[in-house]
C-alpha cells in the first residue's frame, strides 16, 4: 500500500507540475492544488475500503464513492495532460527549427491548462451518468451453420462483469434482473466477475440474482474477480440462489426435441488461485453428446478461445474486457485479449464479447457502454 500511495502521489505530482503553474494565478491555482492533494489521498483509500468489515463499509460508504470518482477523473486528467505535453513538445520543436510560433505555443499553454480541467470534469460527469444508469439491451443475431428449425430464434441473454461491491449494490442488481426477466429468454448466461468482495460482505446485494428466470434457467461461471473474493464460497452462494454453476463441466438442455450443450469453464487465471481449478475447455466438454444441435461455451476471458478451438463448439460467450470501459483504455485491451467487444469469427466458431453489465472501479463509462445482451440463434446454410 505504501508503494501504491507513492506511485499515485508521483502521478498527481506530474499533473500538478504540468498544469497548475499554467493556470491563472490565485484561486484557480489553489483550487487545482487542493483537488490534486485530495485525489491523491482518496484513490488509495478507496482501494483499501474493500478490506473493511461490512459494518464499517456501511458507515464509510462515502469513501469508495469519492475515491473511485476521483480515480475516473484522474484517468482523464492524466491522459489529457500527456497529450497536451506532446502538443507542447511539437510546438517547441517547431520553434527551435525557426518556425515563428512561440506566441501561439504560449497562448495554447495558457488556454489548454484550464481546458483540460473543464474537459476532464465533463468526461467524468458524462461517464458517471452512463455507468450508473441501467445497462441497455443490445440485440445480436448469431448465424449458426446447420441450425435445426427448432432452435431458430433460440434466445440467450448474457450479463457479465456487474462487479457488485462498494458502489454497486442491491438496487442496481435488482434493476438488471428485472430487465433480463422481461426479455423472456430461453437461457441466461452469467459470465463472471459478478462481485468484488466476500459473500459475508455482499450476499444481501447479490440476492436479486435468485429472481433470474428463463425457460432453461441461468448458468454461472467464475471470473477472475470471484477468485479475488473467494471463488468456492461464491460458487456455493450462486447455487443457493438457484443458478447452475459450471466449473469445467457441462449440462445438456432439451429444447423442443433438440439438445443444447451448455459448457462452462473456470476463469483463465483460476489455476493461480487453485491449481485444481485450472481452466479446461476439453474437460468441460468431456462426455457431451457428439450429435448435439448446438454447443455453447461460457468462458469469462476471450483468450480462453485459443484452448477451445477444435472442440466442436458453436459459440463462446465472454466478458472481462468491459470494452475498455472508458477511453483510451479500450485501445489497450487488444494487447491482452483477441477481441475487445462484439461478435467475431474465431477459428471454427464464433465468440461474443460483452462490454459488461456494470463497471469496475471508477463509476465511469465513456465510449464503451454497458450492455445486457440478447443473442438470437439464426440458421445459415
Amino acid at each position: 500500500m505504501l508503494r501504491l500511495f507513492i506511485l499515485v502521489a508521483l502521478l498527481h505530482l506530474y499533473i500538478g507540475l504540468r498544469i497548475v503553474g499554467d493556470l491563472p494565478g490565485g484561486l484557480p491555482q489553489l483550487a487545482a492544488l487542493l483537488y490534486l492533494i485530495a485525489s491523491a489521498t482518496l484513490m488509495p483509500l478507496a482501494m483499501l475500503s474493500r478490506r473493511m468489515s461490512a459494518a464499517r463499509a456501511e458507515r464509510m460508504a462515502w469513501l469508495p464513492w469519492a475515491g473511485f470518482i476521483a480515480m475516473g477523473a484522474f484517468s482523464s486528467l492524466f491522459v489529457l495532460t500527456a497529450l497536451r505535453d506532446v502538443a507542447l513538445l511539437a510546438g517547441g520543436t517547431a520553434d527551435l527549427l525557426l518556425v515563428p510560433i512561440y506566441a501561439e505555443v504560449e497562448r495554447f499553454r495558457a488556454l489548454s491548462a484550464a481546458a483540460i480541467l473543464v474537459l476532464a470534469l465533463l468526461i467524468t460527469a458524462i461517464g458517471f451518468v452512463n455507468a450508473r444508469r441501467r445497462a441497455a439491451v443490445r440485440d445480436v443475431d448469431v448465424p449458426v451453420t446447420g441450425l435445426p428449425a427448432t432452435l431458430e430464434g433460440f434466445t440467450i441473454v448474457q450479463i457479465s462483469d456487474i462487479h457488485v461491491g462498494a458502489t454497486i449494490r442491491g438496487g442496481y442488481v435488482s434493476a438488471i434482473v428485472d430487465a433480463v426477466n422481461s426479455l423472456q429468454a430461453d437461457l441466461i448466461a452469467v459470465t463472471g466477475d459478478i462481485v468484488d468482495g466476500s459473500v459475508a460482505q455482499l450476499a444481501t446485494h447479490t440476492e436479486p440474482l435468485a429472481r433470474l428466470s428463463a425457460r432453461h434457467g441461468a448458468f454461472f461461471i467464475t471470473g477472475n474477480h470471484e477468485y479475488y473474493s473467494g471463488a468456492h464460497a461464491w460458487a456455493a452462494e450462486m447455487r443457493r440462489l438457484g443458478l447452475h454453476v459450471l466449473l469445467n463441466e457441462h449440462q445438456v438442455v432439451e429444447h423442443d426435441g433438440a439438445h443444447v450443450v451448455v459448457a462452462g469453464i473456470t476463469d483463465y487465471s483460476a489455476e493461480h488461485f487453485d491449481p485444481a481449478e485450472k481452466s479446461d475447455p476439453a474437460a468441460a466438454l468431456a462426455g457431451a453428446p457428439a450429435n448435439a444441435a448446438f454447443t455453447l461455451l461460457l468462458a469469462h476471458q476471450p483468450r480462453s478461445g485459443f484452448a477451445a478451438r477444435g472442440l466442436g463448439i458453436d459459440l463462446q460467450l465472454s466478458g472481462h474486457t468491459h470494452g475498455g470501459q472508458f477511453l483510451p483504455w479500450n485501445w489497450f485491451v487488444r494487447l491482452q485479449q483477441p477481441f475487445t467487444a462484439g461478435l467475431h469469427r474465431f477459428g471454427d466458431f464464433r465468440i461474443y464479447v460483452s462490454r459488461g453489465t456494470g463497471y469496475w472501479g471508477p463509476p465511469l463509462r465513456f465510449g464503451a457502454p454497458s450492455e445486457i445482451t440478447r443473442l438470437r440463434l439464426r440458421a445459415v446454410i
